[in-house]
């Protein structure tokens, strides 16, 4: 799909899926859900070299995709269903008992499309990192990508697969942030200051691109020119822009809704600021 009118229809829709999500089960995570939405449509939708139909745990001949801000997985299942991976009326089922859409990734019940459990955060890189040196060894020349968020980057583990990253050139690796300034507590800045985090990448050898994750077009071009530096000896960093909550004007720009569920009224008042594109569950 390489129309972003499409692209953009499509996100309408999972933000919509993201809202009926959270509000069924009055449990979940809409905010940061809402603010990547763009980034993992692209993903899914126009960039990665996936095949939906032919899900294997080890990823052979395609590129990967690791959530480790794994709270944010209404986004994640919504893509998933949407792009083919399972069925979109599964999304009914999220945070149920007995579901395999858990309230965060897992791997037991095994939903297509997830590869790791995920949701402690700190971890997501680390495993990446992994990932990415697996594909080097078998001589798979495609991409491994890991999503994070900006309060993870407060983990220490972090910075030990940062370094390793950088130390080894590991070329094959795009990592991304979601700087969005928000985390449960807080904003990030009065939690704990992460500084120039562009700088540190960039003093631990990485490559890094700053991008607003809220265009489509920008995510779009971003992703296109993090394909052509791959290979060229440095992992990638997206230093991405987002807007909490992006999409919903109330939950916009605050960190209350990185854990809330939307009651009836808000509900219907978040719903009616996204179009109904492709059908709901």
């Amino acid at each position: 799909m390489n129309d972003i009118s499409q692209l953009q229809a499509v996100a309408t829709q999972v933000r919509r899926d993201i809202v009926r999500m959270v509000h069924a089960c009055q449990s979940g995570h809409p905010g940061g859900s809402l603010g990547c939405t763009d980034l993992l449509v692209a993903l899914y939708f126009n960039h990665m070299r996936i095949d939906p139909a032919s899900f294997t745990m080890d990823g052979k001949g395609e590129d990967l995709f690791f959530l480790s801000n794994g709270h944010i997985s209404p986004l994640f299942y919504s893509v998933l269903a949407r792009c083919g991976y399972f069925p979109v009326e599964e999304l009914k089922t999220f945070r149920c008992i007995h579901s395999r859409l858990q309230g965060h990734p897992a791997t037991m019940e095994g939903l297509p499309g997830i590869r790791v459990a995920s949701g402690s955060l700190g971890q997501g890189l680390s495993v990446a990192i992994g990932a990415a040196w697996a594909k080097k060894l078998n001589g798979d020349k495609h991409l491994v990508y890991v999503l994070m968020g900006d309060g993870e980057q407060q983990e220490g583990q972090i910075w030990e697969a940062v370094l390793h990253a950088g130390a080894r050139g590991l070329d094959n690796l795009i990592a991304i942030i979601d700087y969005n300034g928000q985390q449960i507590d807080g904003p990030v800045d009065k939690v704990m200051p992460l500084g120039d985090l562009k700088a540190k990448y960039e003093a631990f050898g990485w490559s890094v691109i700053t991008l607003d994750g809220n265009q489509m077009e920008s995510v779009v071009e971003t992703l296109q020119l993090a394909s052509v530096y791959a290979g060229k000896g440095a992992p990638q960093l997206l230093l991405m822009k987002t807007e909490m909550g992006q999409g919903v004007d109330f939950m916009m720009g605050t960190h209350k809704w990185h854990g809330s569920a939307p009651n009836d009224v808000q509900k219907d008042a978040a719903l009616a600021q996204l179009e109904e594109t492709l059908g709901d569950y």
